[in-house]
């Protein structure tokens, strides 16, 4: 079977999984600070089929097997502003939930690797650094401060609020936006990714990375 298509069937998983926690956990601290929206929606589960963006995972495929990158997203969980007590650090907090969530699971994942010690040419190794990769390159990616991602909401925190309205419209265009970008300031992009990614996997995989 070609290498690629192989590497896709572990792939998609893991995404679908860790996509799912980062989803999961900004519907739980936005019902936690009092918003029942993703409850009502269902959207506090942890099937990922729930979370599933016919669109966004068809795009995951497309760029990884003909494109050279990955690039596609997960359902959005729906989040009302209005049950919090200040709207945008409210929303920042439970932006933030989602990377931090992938951050913990890299740890968790990062922590067993370095107790257990598999071979790299193992297929436990390779799922699990897969998994380990996947949430660090999501938490980073999220905490880019453009809109719709995480990090928009993070610095929206500090903005005045008619700025911060306007900000927030810049939402329906995040996507291609955010494409577009990434296309044409591909190779800055993937070097800031590759620096992050590096950095923190030296910090949490030092028996593989040398510390």
């Amino acid at each position: 079977m070609n290498r690629p298509l192989v590497d896709l069937l572990f792939l998609l998983p893991v995404l679908l999984l860790s996509m799912m926690a980062h989803e999961v956990a900004h519907g739980f601290i936005a019902f936690k600070m009092g918003d029942p929206t993703a409850k009502h929606y269902g959207r506090l589960t942890a099937n990922p089929l729930s979370h599933l963006d016919p669109v966004g995972t068809a795009m995951f495929v497309i760029t990884y097997l003909f494109g050279g990158f990955i690039f596609g997203w997960a359902k959005p969980v729906p989040v009302n502003p209005y049950y919090f007590r200040n709207r945008q650090t409210g929303m920042a907090i439970v932006g933030l939930a989602g990377p931090v969530t992938n951050f913990l699971i890299a740890v968790v994942l990062g922590v067993v690797l370095n107790f257990i010690h598999p071979p790299v040419t193992s297929l436990f190794f390779r799922i699990m650094f897969m998994a380990f990769q996947v949430n660090i390159v999501l938490g980073v990616f999220n905490l880019i401060p453009l809109p719709p991602l995480d990090g928009s909401r993070v610095i929206g925190a500090f903005m005045p609020r008619d700025m911060y309205a306007r900000w927030v419209a810049l939402d329906r265009y995040g996507i291609v936006f955010i494409l577009l970008i990434f296309i044409v300031f591909r190779g800055p992009f993937l070097t800031v990714l590759g620096w992050a990614y590096g950095g923190i996997s030296r910090l949490l995989l030092p028996y593989y990375f040398g510390g």
